[in-house]
């Protein structure tokens, strides 16, 4: 079993920022990623555009040049890839940690592959992975995905967009420029007020002109195969469906933090426990970076804000071990 001073899981772009830090500082590090290099950015839309501009999502000072202010994901997998093939990155892919226990001042870590031991580990997981679910009868059927990807596919379809935040407008306008036949299904009386400023006025005039159908203050009763039922203000209706986006938003994996012992707050935020001035959880040595330390509040954190993480968790972790050399 080999020993690392410094494990990081997720090889998202903060933990390529930890990764970076931590060679340069000299430690000896490894990055467990579950999936391909950045996982939840090769799983967004294949069009999809960033709110943040491109020198927000710099990591390590290393310039982010794209075509835009605001890059596009298929940019930002390119730098984050550049990024790591160029620095040689320590990192092993499609590599699933499974558990994480630590025995005196070791951690233990099991995957899908093999074991490890650590002097210090930080999770960098994010919150992509696990979808809220609406609960309602049907949701498992093969029409409803949590996951939106390329327009292409329902062309010419009826599809309904359950959700008002990016990833719903963003859907609902691609599908229809594509052909589709779009109804959104929206909880609130409007479009989310996070939805982003240039992309707002678009999905307004296109329900204010019938090009998108909408139901605000609305909620899904029952999901059938050809059609959905929803509440509305006007009673239930039924809408004819070939398919359906729940793009309801993600939560991070918190069995995976309870499990390894790190402490959430009791009340729905969840919010794990760390210092805010080492991001150190309960656990001396396990540290919290990224979107995770925001628990169920995942707009509190992302790239841009959380990339100072690297920095802080690497100088503790130094500052502490000066035999590190």
């Amino acid at each position: 079993m080999k020993h690392f001073d410094l494990i990081i899981i997720g090889g998202g772009p903060i933990g390529i920022a930890c990764g970076l830090e931590a060679k340069k500082n000299g430690i000896d590090y490894l990055i467990i990623e579950k999936g391909p290099i950045v996982n939840s950015l090769f799983n967004y839309p294949v069009n999809m555009q960033f709110f943040s501009s491109s020198e927000k999502l710099e990591i390590d000072e290393i310039p982010f040049i794209s075509n835009e202010a605001k890059p596009k994901r298929n940019e930002a997998l390119e730098y984050y890839r550049r990024i790591v093939t160029s620095n040689n990155i320590n990192i092993n892919l499609f590599e699933k940690v499974n558990t994480i226990k630590k025995e005196n001042t070791t951690f233990f870590i099991e995957t899908s592959k093999q074991s490890y031991a650590a002097s210090n580990v930080i999770v960098a997981t994010g919150f992509y992975d696990i979808p809220n679910m609406i609960n309602v009868p049907g949701e498992e059927l093969s029409k409803v995905s949590h996951y939106y990807k390329d327009p292409h596919f329902f062309a010419k379809q009826k599809l309904v967009v359950i959700g008002a935040s990016n990833s719903s407008v963003d859907a609902a306008l691609e599908c229809y420029r594509k052909g589709a036949d779009v109804t959104m299904i929206v909880r609130s009386p409007e479009i989310g007020k996070r939805v982003k400023y240039w992309v707002k006025p678009d999905i307004e005039n296109r329900i204010s002109e019938g090009s998108i159908k909408v139901f605000f203050n609305s909620t899904v009763k029952e999901i059938l195969p050809q059609h959905i039922i929803i509440d509305t203000p006007e009673g239930e209706v039924s809408i004819r469906n070939d398919y359906v986006l729940a793009l309801t938003g993600y939560t991070p994996n918190f069995d995976f933090l309870q499990k390894i012992g790190i402490q959430l707050s009791d009340d729905e935020k969840k919010h794990p426990k760390y210092n805010d001035q080492t991001m150190e959880s309960n656990i001396p040595g396990l540290y919290l970076a990224g979107v995770i330390c925001g628990g169920m509040d995942t707009h509190v954190w992302f790239i841009e804000n959380s990339r100072i993480h690297a920095k802080t968790i690497i100088k503790h972790i130094t500052s502490n071990r000066p035999s590190v050399s």
